[in-house]
């Protein structure tokens, strides 16, 4: 192992460097990448990491306009624009801070067949 101080980089040289580094650089990984000057598309693998739907029920979505479309890359590979697919993760999580998605109503477990609620005995 070699312990030459002439080769290693001191903590003071290190933040010189870094403070020379470009604004570009300096960004956030993701931040760097949505200032790429193309356009980052994305296969269905990567979208179902990213979306936790059913196949089914995102190309319900899409049909109905609530969802960003997918496009075709070539006659076989369909792909989805990242940046749009982002941009309706960001509105329905703020759609759900501000309580304006609709939620499934809870089931009435009275009507179950199965498995029946016992009455409560009247005390």
């Amino acid at each position: 192992m070699n312990d030459n101080p002439s080769q290693r980089a001191t903590v003071h040289e290190r933040t010189v460097h870094d403070a020379c580094r470009t604004e570009d650089d300096k960004l956030p990984h993701p931040l760097l990448k949505s200032l790429l000057p193309f356009q980052r598309t994305i296969r269905r693998t990567e979208l179902r990491q990213l979306v936790p739907l059913a196949d089914t029920t995102i190309y319900d979505m899409e049909k109905r306009g609530e969802f960003p479309r997918r496009f075709n890359l070539t006659a076989r590979c369909v792909v989805w624009d990242l940046a749009e697919v982002e941009a309706w993760i960001a509105a329905r999580r703020q759609a759900s801070n501000s309580d304006q998605l609709k939620r499934a109503p809870s089931p009435d477990v009275r009507q179950r067949k199965r498995r029946p609620v016992k009455a409560m005995p009247a005390s």
